[in-house]
Parts: structure tokens; C-alpha cells; sequence
């Protein structure tokens, strides 16, 4: 699927031997360095661009958050995709920033 879509990412993680904010951390990280636009928020992050390279992204979350000590991943995943256009964090936002 190739189309230009917002997912709203939640990864909640449980830990033996490291705090679960310090891993949500290390995802925000990764995603920051991905060259996605994303709005982190109180909840979840919420991106935006091509599906495929959402998805791509999420595993590699996922993978980073086991490597740097995770024992278990929460992870909840919501799409917004539409057939014939983009969907984008400003256009949701818009009203809300005036």
C-alpha cells in the first residue's frame, strides 16, 4: 500500500531493569531520525506519510524498544487512509491553531 496516511502510534512497554518513559524516549528518538513529520502527544505519536514506511517504522520501534531492555510491548496502532487524497496532521489541526 502506498498511500500517504497518519497513524497514531502507542507503545507502552514493561521493563525489568529500565523505566518505561526511558524507552518511550528511545521510540520518539528513532522516530524523530526517520525524516517523518510527526506531533508527539500526551497519549501516542501520530505520524504521517507513506503507509509502508509507517509500518516499516513501527517494527523497527518495536525491535529498539526489546534491544534497549523492553520485556513487553503494548503497542497500539490507529490509521486514518483515504482512497484518493493525503491525509495530513495540519489539516486535522487546523482549526485548533487559529
Amino acid at each position: 500500500m502506498k498511500n500517504y496516511v497518519n497513524i497514531a502510534l502507542q507503545v507502552i512497554p514493561k521493563s525489568k531493569t529500565r523505566e518505561a518513559y526511558d524507552l518511550v524516549d528511545e521510540a520518539i528518538e528513532l522516530i524523530s531520525r526517520s525524516g517523518l513529520k510527526y506531533q508527539v502527544c500526551p497519549f501516542e505519536t501520530v505520524i504521517e506519510g507513506p503507509y509502508n514506511e509507517i509500518m516499516e517504522l513501527i517494527e523497527k520501534v518495536q525491535t529498539a524498544c526489546f534491544v534497549k531492555g523492553a520485556d513487553e510491548l503494548l503497542v497500539y496502532i490507529k490509521i486514518q487512509n483515504r482512497k484518493d487524497s493525503k491525509v495530513t496532521i495540519e489539516e486535522k489541526m487546523k482549526k485548533y491553531s487559529e
